[in-house]
């Protein structure tokens, strides 16, 4: 195992309430510091399979299901022409992240990019066909998806951002 690639099986302290803590404290500072930049910090993931190859980062923003609260989520993501996908991975832990429930319950958000602050985008699943071709193309841009989709026994969802 190279200094920062992954375990081909899935460490054991994932499914600890300490991993998903240090995950959601991570989130929120990097959200912090994109907003406080403009996105000039914060715009690119170099963790893990982004080490030497970065990959760009959006602010999502999501409206709580429950609470009804504005939160916003940094997510790896792919440009498929005026479309923005990104990948409800939450690092192969076994359930599907917060973000994704809420999507699922308000697909009409918001994304903050690095040079474009609030664009309107409408969220849906990408299923079938269309979810077998972007698969290739986000392990592509970030081979680590691989590893948290042998990690966990779910389909990881691939959601579609649609310009509205």
């Amino acid at each position: 195992m190279g200094r920062f690639s992954l375990p081909e099986h899935r460490p054991g302290g994932l499914d600890s309430p300490v991993t998903a803590k240090a995950i959601k404290y991570m989130a929120k500072v990097q959200t912090r510091v994109f907003r406080l930049t403009g996105g000039r910090v914060g715009h690119k993931w170099r963790v893990g399979a982004g080490f030497r190859n970065p990959v760009p980062t959006l602010l999502l923003d999501h409206v709580g299901r429950k609470s009804g609260k504005v939160f916003s989520t940094p997510l790896l993501y792919l440009e498929d022409g005026a479309d923005l996908v990104i990948v409800a991975s939450q690092g192969g832990l076994p359930k599907n992240p917060q973000w994704y429930a809420n999507l699922l319950a308000s697909p009409d958000t918001v994304v903050h990019l690095r040079k474009e602050r609030g664009r309107k985008v409408r969220a849906r699943v990408a299923t079938g066909a269309e979810r077998e071709a972007l698969w290739p193309r986000l392990v592509a841009l970030y081979a680590d998806f691989a590893k948290y989709a042998a990690w966990t026994d779910r389909e990881i969802p691939v959601v579609v951002l649609e310009p509205r």
